[in-house]
């Protein structure tokens, strides 16, 4: 953080955040990125005449420093270890670790926290998942903090201000990687080529290495696989396909999905 806004704390961050990222995409780019250094340096000015050539060196100075992506974008958190303090920073929470690479352990993370089975995290649930992460950070935290971060963490990502969070909101929150199955053409010609994307999917989302797919695993495969049709999705249409895929593949009725049942779902013979 820089010593510049020693004093800004999360609901000021908010703020700020939203006052410049004007579009909601979750980073600042081009004028809105300008916009945000002439107010910084209008700021850092004081009494002093704030030129375009001040801006420039400032976001230059910035811009070097915290954009960690390198892609000339200043997203929400590389603005957030740009401005608040480490203490103030909940958002490090999410991103100290490595972004979650499976949809699997992000699955997980959802079951565990959507209690109610409803295919939303209630502000209620939120704050259940914010406090075990403080924990899981040996971080204290008092009870009116955990309200404004929960408080914080509503506005920021419920993006359509429904009180409450998607697993697309979710998935923001948390840095989820990008859907693994895109890595892959689907309508791949050759049954070779089918069989071998297929043996590297099934190793993907088969993290307990049992050869089938259970429980928060078949969440993450059926998520991925939906997302290629339907970007945006909820949890009940989640569960819903869960059921039409388990339906149709779980021959042995056991509640996973054998390795054999999948490649026959997908129209494959695999080698015996």
């Amino acid at each position: 953080m820089d010593s510049t806004f020693s004093n800004l704390d999360a609901a000021c961050f908010l703020q700020i955040w939203q006052h410049f990222d004007i579009d909601d995409n979750g980073y600042i780019e081009g004028k809105e990125l300008d916009d945000f250094f002439r107010h910084m340096t209008k700021k850092l000015s004081v009494g002093d005449q704030m030129t375009e050539e001040k801006v420039q060196r400032l976001k230059e100075k910035f811009m070097s420093a915290y954009d960690n992506t390198a892609d000339g974008r200043l997203h929400i958190q590389e603005l957030a270890d740009m401005v608040l303090p480490e203490d103030e920073n909940f958002l490090l929470l999410f991103r100290r670790e490595t972004p979650l690479d499976n949809s699997v352990e992000f699955m997980r993370i959802w079951r565990n926290y959507d209690a109610d089975s409803s295919g939303y995290i209630s502000a209620v649930e939120l704050k259940s998942f914010l406090q075990d992460l403080f924990i899981q950070h040996k971080k204290v935290i008092s009870p009116i903090k955990l309200e404004e971060y929960t408080d914080t963490m509503m506005k920021m990502f419920d993006k359509n201000k429904d009180g409450r969070l998607d697993l697309n909101d979710l998935a923001r929150i948390l840095a989820l990687k990008e859907n693994f199955l895109l890595k892959f053409e689907m309508d791949a010609c050759s049954q070779e080529d089918r069989k071998r994307d297929f043996e590297k999917i099934f190793a993907h989302y088969d993290v307990s290495k049992t050869g089938a797919l259970e429980g928060p695993e078949v969440d993450g495969f059926v998520k991925d696989m939906m997302e290629l049709v339907k970007p945006s999705i909820s949890g009940t249409d989640l569960d819903k396909f869960r059921r039409v895929l388990l339906g149709h593949c779980d021959v042995n009725k056991d509640g996973k999905i054998q390795k054999n049942e999948l490649a026959l779902c997908l129209g494959l013979k695999l080698n015996s």
